[in-house]
């Protein structure tokens, strides 16, 4: 079955500059977005990343392709939208089919998961998370839990979290991950 068809991927416009002027140099789907055989409705995709210290006018090279590593070195970005299907259906999956399908597509990220404590993860990272539709919960390592809908935004300071969809309907999130260097 064709997982794709179940979950729309983004699009994506970027633009450029040549020969000083402001042109379109893509449009169209996201080249990395992955939408998986092994959790139905589930998907990710990296939509750009930049260096610590970016140069414009932009490299014309693709700048999030496939398999990208998704953890940023400190000071660099990566920009991901990702759908999460109801907890109902991540519970029905099988975690190894999961795990080996998210190894190739999230690099990096996924190994920031507790196998004992599903969902839960840490990464060196500031990130900026904008529900885009639904509703979804985040969960802190200590239990505590706040309901986020549509508009809501987060400002996850590289703590250990997992995200909860309680609902029956998918929820889409933006997230914009800026790589950081943990202090003592």
């Amino acid at each position: 079955m064709n997982r794709a068809a179940e979950v729309r991927i983004p699009r994506r416009v970027v633009t450029g500059i040549r020969d000083g002027r402001s042109v379109f140099v893509s449009d169209g789907p996201t080249p990395n977005a992955h939408a998986y055989e092994s959790v139905p409705g589930h998907l990710t995709s990296v939509l750009y990343a930049t260096a610590a210290k970016p140069v414009l006018p932009q490299d014309q090279a693709e700048q999030a392709p496939p398999q990208i590593l998704i953890t940023p070195e400190p000071g660099a970005t990566k920009l991901m939208i990702v759908v999460f299907p109801p907890d109902s259906v991540f519970a029905a999956v099988d975690p190894a089919s999961a795990f080996e399908e998210q190894a190739v597509h999230i690099p990096g990220l996924i190994q920031a998961f507790e196998p004992g404590a599903p969902g839960m993860h840490t990464t060196d990272t500031v990130d900026y998370d904008i529900v885009l539709n639904g509703e979804i919960w985040l969960e802190l390592d200590d239990g505590a839990e706040t309901l986020l809908k549509q508009g809501d935004v987060v400002v996850q300071g590289g703590t250990r979290h997992a995200w909860r969809n309680k609902g029956d309907k998918p929820a889409t999130m933006c997230f914009v991950l800026i790589g950081a260097e943990r202090g003592a």
